[in-house]
C-alpha cells in the first residue's frame, strides 16, 4: 500500500487537505457548500482545482472545510511558487461555482458517514471499548 502524500490537518471544527505544511493560500476563492464528508469532499474539490490549474507553475493546492450552522464554507486555492496570475482566483471560483462540481461533490459527499467533522482514529480507538463492553453484556446475561 501506498503512503498518501497529503496532509490532513483538523481542528474541533475545521478540516484542512494540503500538499504542503504548513498549508498557505497565496491564491483562494471560497463557497458555501450542503454539509457531508468533510474529507471526501476535500479530495474531489483538491482534484478539480488541480485539473483547472495543473498548468500553473508550482501549485500546490490546499482545501480548508469548515463546518458552519447551514453546510460547510470551503476555502480552495493554494500555494504558488513564483508569480501569481492575475485571475487564478476566478479560475478557482470557475471550479467552485460549477454546478455539475457542485452536484458531484455533494453526491460524494453524503456517501459514508456523514459531515461530522472528527478524527477517525480516536473513533477507531474507542470502538473496542465499546465492542468489550456490548460482548461483556452477552456473555454475563447468558
Amino acid at each position: 500500500m501506498t503512503r498518501s502524500r497529503w496532509h490532513i490537518t483538523r481542528t474541533d471544527s475545521t478540516l484542512t487537505l494540503s500538499r504542503r505544511l504548513p498549508a498557505r493560500f497565496d491564491v483562494a476563492a471560497q463557497t458555501v457548500l450542503p454539509g457531508g464528508n468533510p474529507l471526501r469532499l476535500a479530495h474531489q474539490i483538491r482534484q478539480d482545482l488541480w485539473r483547472k490549474l495543473q498548468n500553473l507553475r508550482g501549485f500546490a493546492p490546499a482545501v480548508e472545510i469548515t463546518a458552519e450552522r447551514q453546510g460547510v464554507r470551503v476555502r480552495a486555492g493554494g500555494q504558488v511558487a513564483g508569480r501569481v496570475p492575475a485571475n487564478a482566483a476566478g479560475l478557482i471560483a470557475d471550479v467552485l461555482e460549477d454546478p455539475a462540481n457542485r452536484a458531484r461533490w455533494a453526491r460524494h459527499a453524503s456517501r459514508g458517514q456523514g459531515a461530522a467533522l472528527h478524527n477517525a482514529r480516536a473513533d477507531a480507538k474507542e470502538t473496542p471499548g465499546t465492542a468489550a463492553k456490548i460482548d461483556m453484556q452477552s456473555e454475563s446475561s447468558a
